[in-house]
């Protein structure tokens, strides 16, 4: 057990130090001038993306030779590898090129297949939450806690855009509130005790690995719509809802979506 415990410690160092140099990478290009352009997905990419994720990369491959890297911009290295890391240097690229500082630098470690660790960190507002297994989240070194006492009818519903829900209009009418846009920043609200209920579909890998660690080690609960938990391989299906009696109350909602 102490081998272990010791091995998260230097795994959660590792993990700060490559958010601080995917930090220094990204805040210089913020609000100022910048390369980009679209992929083959019509999703953006820039210079900072780029830059950021080549930053992260380069402290593993000198850190974890061994370890595999699965990351947005660059793609894989030894993905079959029992440790891996999950990289998307900026998840929100449309906030950031907007100016809109509620994107953020989502890294996550998998061991095999599952999320153990999980960071979510927001360069430029100097926020990020770090969870693993077994720990409490914490953002800037505190802890954090999602909310136990809100209802379906109460809760604060948050998605990045209506597409990525087909249930969006039953969910609007049924919650407490709604908000639109925000990307890996919704669910660092929802370990945070802000927001109660983050659904979302068409999500990769790279897009929800840091976040459940993120969530359930705040007390909340993350799975695909069906209830499953997410790993690799998922389908990209992700709710992530502040306790269990809400995910409960809103996994209904999303099957009859489907049907």
């Amino acid at each position: 057990m102490a081998a272990q415990a010791a091995r998260l410690e230097a795994d959660i160092a590792l993990a700060q130090a490559l958010a601080d140099a995917s930090g220094r990478a990204i805040r210089p290009y913020f609000r100022a001038a910048f390369d980009q352009q679209v992929k083959s997905d019509a999703s953006p990419v820039t210079q900072a993306d780029r830059e950021a994720e080549a930053a992260i990369r380069a402290l593993l491959e000198r850190e974890r030779p061994q370890d595999g890297i699965i990351g947005e911009e660059y793609g894989e290295e030894r993905a079959d590898a029992e440790r891996v890391w999950v990289l998307d240097p900026i998840d929100g690229t449309r906030s950031f090129i907007a100016g809109r500082p509620i994107f953020g630098t989502l890294i996550a470690l998998l061991e095999q297949g599952r999320p153990i660790l999980g960071v979510i960190d927001q360069p430029i507002s100097g926020e990020r939450w770090i969870g693993a297994v077994g720990r409490s989240t914490l953002l800037n070194g505190a802890p954090v806690r999602s909310r136990r006492d809100r209802p379906l009818n109460q809760a604060i519903f948050a998605t990045t855009a209506p597409w990525f829900c087909p249930a969006f209009e039953t969910l609007q009418q049924k919650t407490g509130d709604t908000l639109l846009g925000g990307d890996c920043y919704n669910y660092a609200l929802l370990a945070s005790g802000q927001v109660d209920l983050v659904i979302e579909e068409g999500l990769k890998l790279y897009d929800y690995a840091a976040l459940v660690p993120v969530v359930e080690g705040a007390g909340g609960v993350m799975t695909d719509w069906s209830g499953a938990p997410l790993g690799l391989g998922g389908s990209g299906q992700v709710v992530a809802a502040a306790n269990v009696a809400l995910l409960a109350e809103a996994l209904p909602l999303l099957e009859s979506s489907r049907n």
